[in-house]
């Protein structure tokens, strides 16, 4: 076995190989741009090494400054994680030229199943089912049309290497292929240095399933059964679970043996996924086969029990496996919430900042949490802007639903906007629940843009009663403070409660572990030992638990629970009539200017000064977090000033544009 390993990663994952290299008795070496410094996973090893400045391309992209500290370190081994390097056959070589290990499969396997028309060729070979698409990659752009043609729109565009969603674009026509095009290959060109793209046909109504390999040096594959990954933005996994709910025994042997086929057509090592698009009759067909450890690897690891990370080491090191697939159950249910850096309301745009707040909920048997941050570190326009992986288990999947409602409602964080409420909204749509879903599920349920859960009436009364605790215990509070608790309660009266767009009468009164209220109709009772200063509601509203998180925002009180988001005023009706006779300020006039909707780098400026625009024309992409994101003319006009040069940063709201004054709104 290695005494000592190198990680050749950072943020979250490298946290969790460090957390089974512990428990193996493996001594770790973390490797670190300038930006992640003072990072978790720094903190965290054994030992660390520089490796340059913050952008990738100039640190955890660089072979030779990767090797550098693996020679410098005297480690035996790399582990890669996932993204950056893991991926790159010519790492991999580079490793082995060093005198160490890569824990991870071979260079030839990396190279076939990194090369997405070489794979499927390969599959087609191996007996495997694939997606109808294009016979070869290219880079020219009328090639990549006349191919469309022939196969037949809806078509996706997907980079020749690499994964992870990155570059991959839907057209529908040939205009959208041609913008798609350009948008992958430069999003393929920054995330993989490679520009080359081919083409597949769209299936209608997909679900993403995949099939979780582990295969020794002696000639063994093992399946780990599968994993749902259909709810996806931007072809960017968002909520993962396993086993899958579509997916019968006969189907699951049937996509096992077709990815062990594939493995071993390879002659893979160590932990693989093989992905499949699946249609509603369960059928199958090949998409890539990632060759490295998967994000969602712990809902696998949840139902199997098996640590996927531990078995990759023990594989490199050259150990078979201690089991076979006759070994590997399923032990209830698992799903895992991706926690992001971004804010849901706009368009999922990243969010960076500090995190003045991190306190997700406390782990059990059943509720496990990989991240690479804390409270105090910093979100950074560089990486990924994942924060955390929310992982909950339960004996089905009903139970694990519920299991990831509580946990999501009493995960804080602030500082950055974050994707919470999203998540918590996911897990109480119905369709969801039913396990009806597509990889089409969030444009499909939110055409127009998240902008919160809907507030049922359960949740109109969660929030009213916690915050009607909350106001009245901060009154009891400064009665005693200012020693007028002995005075006639003058709490026991009629409310006006205020939320945005809504507002009622409610009469309220103080009990000795809670409150009762009501609004003309039957009393609710709210009962809780919540105390003012405390960010977390657990009690009972109704006779129901309830968790919520309570933050005082000025007169008010911001509210979340459920995917709900609110802020709730409490009046006497005194205040109330007053409050509705003050003035409002007129919002500014913003219309002639053109702001970032996101923190990131100017990539593109298609305009100049004194341009005239028609609306939809493209005026700017920003590289925002590894993403291209193109903004778009609202309308026609023309451009009086530039305030951008391309390789600016902005941050949010920063002016980019402005239009004349005598454009038409």
């Amino acid at each position: 076995m290695f005494n000592r390993i190198l990680i050749a990663n950072r943020g979250e994952i490298a946290c969790r190989i460090i957390a089974t290299c512990r428990t193996m008795g493996i001594a770790t070496v973390a490797v670190h741009s300038q930006a992640d410094e003072d990072a978790l996973h720094v903190r965290m090893a054994d030992e660390s090494f520089p490796i340059g400045p913050p952008p990738p391309g100039e640190s955890y992209l660089v072979i030779d400054r990767i090797i550098d500290a693996l020679v410098r370190s005297g480690a035996e081994a790399v582990h890669p994680g996932f993204g950056f390097l893991a991926e790159n056959a010519r790492f991999v070589e580079a490793v082995e030229a060093a005198g160490a290990v890569f824990i991870g499969p071979p260079a030839s396997a990396v190279a076939a199943m990194g090369d997405k028309i070489e794979s499927k060729r390969i599959a087609q070979a191996a007996g495997v089912s694939v997606v109808p698409g294009s016979a070869s990659e290219t880079s020219d752009v009328d090639e990549a049309l006349a191919a469309a043609r022939d196969i037949g729109y809806p078509i996706m565009i997907k980079p020749a290497a690499g994964g992870g969603g990155k570059g991959m674009r839907v057209a529908g026509d040939d205009d959208e292929l041609v913008e798609g095009f350009r948008s992958s290959q430069s999003e393929a060109a920054t995330a993989f240095g490679d520009t080359r793209v081919f083409l597949e046909k769209f299936i209608t109504h997909p679900r993403h399933v995949e099939i979780q390999l582990l295969a020794d040096n002696h000639g063994a594959v093992v399946s780990l059964n599968e994993r749902e990954c259909s709810i996806q933005r931007r072809h960017q996994k968002v909520i993962e679970e396993a086993p899958s709910p579509l997916i019968d025994k006969e189907t699951r042997r049937s996509m096992a043996g077709e990815a062990c086929a594939l493995a071993r057509a390879v002659n893979y090592r160590s932990a693989g996924t093989v992905e499949f698009v699946v249609d509603p009759e369960r059928n199958f067909y090949f998409m890539e086969m990632n060759t490295r450890l998967q994000v969602e690897h712990p809902v696998t690891e949840f139902i199997t029990g098996v640590d996927i990370v531990e078995q990759m080491i023990r594989i490199a090191a050259g150990e078979p496996l201690a089991f076979t697939a006759d070994d590997v159950g399923i032990d209830g249910w698992s799903i895992e919430a991706r926690i992001y850096a971004e804010d849901s309301r706009r368009g999922f745009l990243p969010s960076i900042g500090r995190l003045r707040t991190y306190r997700p909920p406390q782990t059990t048997r059943s509720l496990r949490i990989d991240s690479g941050v804390e409270e105090g570190s910093e979100v950074t326009m560089f990486y990924d802007p994942m924060i955390a992986k929310l992982v909950v288990h339960g004996k089905d999947r009903r139970g694990a639903i519920a299991g990831m409602r509580h946990a999501l409602d009493s995960f804080e964080i602030r500082g950055v906007q974050h994707n919470i409420d999203f998540l918590a909204a996911i897990m109480r749509d119905p369709q969801f629940a039913a396990g009806d879903m597509t990889t089409a599920f969030i444009d499909r349920t939110w055409p127009d843009g998240f902008s919160g859960a809907p507030v049922t009436e359960r949740e109109r009364t969660v929030l009213t009663g916690v915050g009607l605790l909350a106001h009245l215990r901060v009154l009891e509070r400064d009665r005693r403070i200012t020693g007028t608790l002995r005075e006639p309660e003058p709490m026991v009266r009629d409310w006006v409660v205020q939320f945005p767009g809504e507002q009622f009468e409610v009469s309220a009164r103080l009990t000795g572990d809670g409150i009762v209220w009501g609004n003309g109709g039957r009393d609710i009772t709210v009962m809780s030992s919540w105390s003012p200063g405390q960010t977390l509601f657990h009690g009972e509203v109704d006779g129901r638990p309830a968790v919520v998180q309570v933050q005082r925002q000025g007169t008010s009180w911001e509210l979340s629970h459920a995917g709900i988001s609110e802020q709730m005023t409490v009046l006497s009706g005194g205040a109330a009539k007053l409050l509705s006779r003050m003035p409002t300020r007129p919002a500014a006039d913003l219309s002639r200017l053109v702001t970032s909707p996101m923190p990131g780098r100017i990539v593109d400026l298609a305009v100049g000064e004194g341009d005239v625009i028609e609306t939809g024309q493209v005026l700017v992409v920003i590289d925002a977090m590894k993403m291209e994101n193109v903004l778009r003319a609202e309308r026609s006009g023309e451009i009086a000033k530039v305030h951008v040069a391309v390789g600016d940063s902005v941050s949010v709201d920063s002016t980019l544009l402005e239009y004349a004054a005598h454009a038409s709104p």
